[in-house]
């Protein structure tokens, strides 16, 4: 037997951080491919320390959902999980290029192919396109549109930024969006300059975030001016300084993020099938912003 594994962070504080953790996984349930499809969180249940006891199966694949590489997918995760002879060099990775490892879980003898997390795949680029698409409702977004992908950055991990300049560079050299950024909310360039950066009307903002929550509910909405007051709520698009902002909300939340989740797994050589086909069609509807 095969399992599954999504590893999210989740939270005490905010019961809807989990949300997408939940629906990504019922998603890829659906398509059917592995025996055990099972949430893990380090700030919820089940834990990341008992979730490989409450398997049936002996074979087990763990994708970190999570943005970038560091303190959770290095320490955090790899000690819940016990995993024997976990060195983070295996990965040999350069803040982007973990792919998986496969080890021994030592407690209970199960083999975990422990993979690397969602936000550096490259196929999160699709995400943050897909995530453009639906909140304008134009599934040919792009030409006379500036995309702003946006990190919250920090000087204690230089991959977080590492990240967002890879999925915007991506962007940018498709040729798709007439103009693409890389901004931040605790580094240069800041979010809160949004307008600055770009010559077009349209912009649209996809925060690179797991899922919604205090910073891309409140501080980036505020910070980029679409409202003074949160909790007095916004439109998409808002208008400021002249441009259109439409902002999208946490990529996280997009339904294909389950495709992410899929390609990790089949990196790591999950059989998979045509399920990630699968996933990316029954993702593919296109909403209308929020």
């Amino acid at each position: 037997m095969k399992a599954l594994v999504i590893a999210a962070h989740g939270s005490h504080l905010n019961a809807e951080s989990s949300t997408p953790t939940f629906a990504h996984a019922d998603t890829i349930r659906a398509a059917g491919v592995f025996d055990e499809v099972r949430e893990a969180f380090w700030k919820e249940e089940p834990s990341f320390r008992e979730v490989i006891r409450t398997l049936e199966s002996d074979e087990v694949y763990v994708v970190p959902l999570f943005i970038s590489e560091g303190y959770f997918t290095e320490q955090v995760i790899p000690r819940e999980l016990r995993l024997a002879g976990w060195d983070v060099a295996d990965w040999d990775s350069d803040g982007l290029s973990a792919t998986h490892v496969t080890l021994t879980s030592e407690d209970t003898g199960k083999t975990v192919h422990y993979c690397g997390p969602v936000g550096t795949h490259e196929s999160m680029t699709d995400v943050i396109i897909r995530r453009a698409e639906s909140v304008t409702g134009d599934p040919e977004v792009g030409p006379d549109f500036g995309l702003a992908v946006v990190g919250h950055g920090t000087e204690r991990n230089a991959n977080s930024a590492k990240a967002i300049h890879y999925h915007a560079d991506r962007i940018r050299d498709s040729g798709r969006f007439t103009e693409v950024e890389a901004l931040f909310m605790d580094e240069e360039p800041e979010v809160d300059d949004v307008t600055d950066f770009f010559e077009s009307e349209d912009i649209v903002v996809v925060p690179l975030f797991i899922a919604d929550g205090f910073h891309t509910q409140e501080d980036i909405p505020e910070d980029m001016g679409l409202t003074d007051d949160y909790r007095t709520g916004y439109d998409v698009p808002a208008t400021v300084d002249g441009h259109r902002i439409w902002y999208s909300g946490a990529v996280g939340t997009e339904r294909l993020m389950a495709d992410v989740i899929l390609e990790r797994a089949a990196d790591a050589g999950a059989p998979v099938g045509d399920a990630v086909e699968t996933v990316r069609e029954a993702t593919r509807a296109v909403g209308g912003g929020q």
